[in-house]
């Protein structure tokens, strides 16, 4: 009677489970990737999932069934009151563990280069370059190609990798599309860069891991996968824009606010990039770049 009890329990506890495990799939984006990174992610997280339920499902079970088995009811369990180590159960115990330890090493040494961020993604078509800059607390991006910008939006072709380079206007930051996979984060005074590729056409969320204040919560983006042509038409639309990113313009874009609404700008400040990195170095690195500089304008003069 117990024993069909406490199985029953088993069954509705693991019948729950799968059931929110199941409707958990559906909104969780690492769980339904859109590009090459994004299903090495996902196929390194079951894995290791997998490897974990390894332990923890033959524990469960087995606490189980020494409950039901070895419970003071059951007369026909054998009592052994003085009873001594198994080497049987002393290899089960250590050598499985060591196994998935082992497993787990590899795959941490191979995917660690398998996935990094800075590596390049082979594709048929060139590399599209964006630069990314994290405002407070809203996220523009240049186009250095097309000398064209866009903030709150990411526009990208499919099948084409992207070249991220990312830096910060204001404090330290997060930059993650969780369909596409890998999070960089990014810092001021500091150029971090990210390689992704979209597979299908479809628009992902990209979001700020990392709190940044109290505008964090909105400060997400829609990444629209499109194909070439669309991608196309929607940089001519870019460069039919009446409003040019100028110093100016962005001096009011990198103020406190947040939800700005997404803007489309038809050519962009020249190195306007490099000049928000810039803004970050200090006295001594300024000086210490101009007098290399200057040593190397005088050398090529001698």
């Amino acid at each position: 009677m117990v024993k069909n009890t406490i199985l029953g329990y088993v069954k509705i506890g693991a019948l729950a489970v799968f059931m929110v495990l199941m409707s958990a799939c559906q909104g969780v984006a690492l769980l339904d990737p859109q590009g090459p990174v994004g299903i090495q992610i996902r196929d390194l997280l079951m894995i290791a999932v997998g490897l974990g339920f390894l332990v923890v499902i033959p524990v469960i079970i087995m606490t189980i069934w020494f409950a039901v088995r070895y419970r003071e009811s059951n007369t026909k369990a054998t009592y052994k009151p003085h009873w001594e180590g198994s080497l049987k159960i002393e290899a089960f115990i250590w050598l499985i563990p060591i196994a998935i330890i082992v497993v787990l090493s590899y795959l941490t040494w191979v995917k660690t280069t398998d996935l990094d961020p800075y590596k390049s993604i082979p594709s048929s078509e060139a590399p599209l370059r964006v630069q990314v800059v994290s405002l407070d607390w809203n996220w523009l991006f240049l186009y250095p190609d097309y000398d064209i910008a866009s903030i709150n939006k990411l526009v990208i072709p499919t099948g084409t990798s992207v070249t991220f380079d990312l830096t910060s206007a204001t404090v330290m930051t997060s930059f993650f599309i969780p369909d596409l996979g890998s999070q960089m984060y990014v810092m001021a005074g500091m150029v971090s860069h990210l390689n992704l590729l979209a597979d299908n056409t479809g628009t992902f969320t990209g979001r700020n891991m990392g709190f940044s204040g109290k505008g964090y919560a909105t400060m997400n983006f829609p990444t629209v996968a499109v194909t070439t042509e669309q991608f196309k038409a929607w940089t001519a639309e870019a460069k039919a824009s009446p409003t040019p990113l100028s110093q100016d313009q962005f001096n009011q874009l990198n103020k406190p606010q947040s939800n700005y609404p997404v803007t489309l700008y038809s050519s962009v400040e020249p190195d306007l990039f490099n000049s928000i990195v810039a803004k970050f170095m200090t006295n001594r690195q300024v000086e210490g770049t101009k007098h290399g500089e200057s040593e190397k304008t005088a050398t090529t003069v001698n």
